[in-house]
């Protein structure tokens, strides 16, 4: 019996370290099995490297009212997310005003926002709006616009360009060293050498 005892007695002085042991494993136990926090993963920074390629296409765009608002077209494009543009080779770019007057831009390449609404034209850039009859009865003449570079604004219809540029209005023909085209305001600046050959008729703007 007192065997019993003092084998009892020693295992109480050590059963709060048992128990303090336990306690510790258990806590451990379950920091481990807790799940991590979510911590949102940093965004990865857009670089300017194409998303998709489009080649030997076309792509139509319409108004709500079911009328075609423009139509791009070129041998290869590619999308470059970060700055929502296309880069076109060969294009090709009808685009239709609410009148319906027609305006097409070519050039070997372009670069054009989302909508195409906004094109920059390199290497055998060309402009042509074609002629058309007013509301009042006027006839507008065709206007042909052709350089190495040319930026078109197809939605407010102007034409801007820091190079050399020919302007070929009707049978009239003008060249310069620069150039900026407000269709909507009719407004035409022409810098540095300006030259220009006016032919006999009306050409209306």
């Amino acid at each position: 019996m007192n065997r019993v005892r003092a084998l009892w007695e020693r295992l109480a002085l050590y059963l709060p370290v048992l128990l303090m042991g336990l306690l510790a494993m258990a806590s451990y136990w379950l920091v481990r099995s807790t799940p991590a926090p979510n911590v949102p993963e940093p965004e990865t920074p857009l670089v300017h490297e194409p998303d998709y390629f489009l080649r030997q296409f076309a792509v139509k765009t319409y108004a709500a009212n079911g009328q075609l608002k423009s139509e791009v077209s070129g041998a290869e494009a590619r999308h470059f997310p970060d700055t929502d543009t296309l880069e076109i080779d060969q294009v090709r770019i009808h685009s239709f005003n609410e009148q319906g007057r027609l305006t097409t831009a070519t050039a070997r390449h372009a670069i054009t926002n989302g909508d195409a609404s906004e094109v920059q034209l390199f290497g055998n850039a060309r402009v042509e709006r074609a002629a058309m009859r007013a509301a009042n009865g006027q006839t507008l003449a065709s206007l042909t616009f052709a350089g190495e570079f040319l930026h078109a604004f197809m939605k407010t219809e102007r034409v801007i360009s820091h190079k050399p540029v020919e302007l070929i209005r009707g049978n009239d023909r003008f060249t310069a060293d620069s150039m900026d085209f407000d269709n909507l305001d009719r407004v035409m600046l022409l810098r540095g050498r300006v030259r220009g050959q006016l032919m006999p008729g009306k050409s209306a703007p």
